[in-house]
């Protein structure tokens, strides 16, 4: 993969956003493999406060998919959770992240990769001013089951060149999957880490849909 090298003093700054309703498997090694490939010097893990896109859907709190993040995250000294949108009192959209993030840095000191599925970068022009994320940051696309890397060819020029497309082992785990096997009382074992699976069980998260 043809990725710019690092300029001396730079940080490269991995931002895996995410509902993480709950974390998974698949999105640590999208991370993991991100980090190596890229050559991150870390990874934040951000679950989403109030998802504006995913508000017809409630199922575990704010809080509880934070706690689940630092859990799985625990394990990894390149990997560090975040709760810059679980504490923000209004709906989270990438852009005002990436906006806020780079207050943390000097701008010429950090080149930020937001980590993300494939899927959800191909419908990247439904996003909140998503014109303006080629200069916040660079996007990896991480590929996903059922999508083909030849449709980012669809989307604006200016986006393409600010998407790194990532090849990683598929795992054909979702969080939607897993929520559905708890409702159904079936396993969920070795589909996300043991200790989210007892905090899952523990909290009773996800044994029925809650009404919204």
């Amino acid at each position: 993969m043809n990725v710019s090298g690092r300029a001396k003093g730079q940080k490269k700054i991995g931002i895996m956003g995410g509902t993480f309703d709950p974390i998974h498997f698949g999105h640590l090694l999208a991370a993991e493999e991100s980090r190596t490939v890229l050559e991150l010097d870390e990874v934040i893990f951000i679950p989403a406060g109030d998802p504006a896109h995913k508000r017809e859907r409630k199922t575990a709190s704010p809080e509880d998919r934070y706690v689940m993040t630092l859990l799985t995250t625990l394990g990894n000294p390149k990997f560090t959770p975040s709760r810059i949108e679980i504490d923000r009192k209004e709906p989270s959209h990438t852009v005002d992240t990436l906006r806020e993030m780079r207050h943390w840095y000097a701008p010429e000191k950090v080149t930020f990769f937001f980590i993300t599925g494939l899927d959800a970068v191909l419908g990247i022009t439904s996003w909140k001013e998503y014109e303006a994320l080629p200069g916040l940051c660079r996007m990896v696309a991480v590929n996903r089951p059922g999508y083909s890397p030849r449709k980012l060819e669809n989307l604006p020029a200016e986006i393409r060149q600010a998407i790194i497309p990532l090849e990683i082992p598929l795992l054909s785990i979702s969080s939607t999957e897993i929520r559905q096997r708890i409702e159904e009382r079936r396993s969920i074992k070795y589909l996300l880490p043991e200790a989210v699976e007892q905090y899952i069980y523990k909290k009773e998260l996800y044994r029925k849909k809650l009404e919204v």
